[in-house]
């Protein structure tokens, strides 16, 4: 199946997912077949932070209209971030939306978490991912606002520095060793850029943006 990606939010996102798709239909032995569109990190920010959903809304199905005439057939938004109006821009995609919010849902289910903690941007983390777990306790750091500024500031520039890793550690493991989470979501898709394979973080997490990945690689493999 042919896949258009709305990517750029952030940089090292896109790096993320480009790879992750490389990766998994090689190891299937099967072409991927993709298109991307780059959409601003700061405009994203922006409408986020204002709950401007009609003007990201306008972006993504902009974007998709152009993916569509390369011959896109699902479109995926490589932003947790960005997924604040996804419900919006399911309405209106010209294309079938490939969730992540949906796809994250049926994991936590899956593995039977019960209470998360929530490290990302500030609007993932004060709406509690968005509302969609409704069936399990989620729990946001104390410092959300040092979390929020240290994620902007390495999604902005696509590196994580000592400063920023050390931020998020710090928030992971007061909300698994204080507040008893059993697992910390990784709300944010360039958290890769800390927690990534082999990382030893000292708690359990929940990879949102392997999570969503996975469910576009999948697709991708659909005839």
């Amino acid at each position: 199946m042919h896949i258009g990606l709305i990517v750029g939010i952030g940089p090292a996102a896109t790096d993320y997912y480009y790879r992750y798709l490389i990766s998994a239909l090689g190891r299937a032995g099967r072409d991927l077949d993709l298109t991307m569109a780059h959409a601003d990190t700061r405009t994203l920010l922006r409408n986020q932070s204002e709950g401007n959903v009609e003007a990201q809304v306008d972006i993504y199905r902009h974007l998709t209209e152009r993916l569509q005439r390369s011959g896109i057939e699902r479109i995926a938004v490589t932003s947790i971030a960005g997924h604040f109006c996804i419900d919006a821009f399911k309405e209106v995609s010209p294309v079938p939306v490939i969730d992540l919010l949906d796809a994250v849902k049926v994991e936590v289910r899956r593995r039977g978490f019960k209470r998360v903690g929530l490290i990302g941007t500030r609007v993932v983390m004060e709406t509690r991912f968005y509302g969609v777990l409704d069936d399990v306790e989620v729990i946001a750091p104390a410092n959300l606002l040092e979390v929020h500024e240290a994620y902007v500031s390495m999604a902005s520039e696509g590196i994580a520095t000592p400063g920023h890793r050390e931020v998020f550690m710090r928030a992971g493991n007061i909300l698994a060793s204080t507040h008893g989470c059993e697992a910390i979501m990784l709300a944010g898709t360039d958290l890769a850029l800390v927690f990534g394979k082999g990382t030893d973080a000292g708690f359990d997490t929940v990879d949102c943006a392997a999570i969503h990945a996975a469910a576009i690689a999948e697709a991708a493999m659909t005839r």
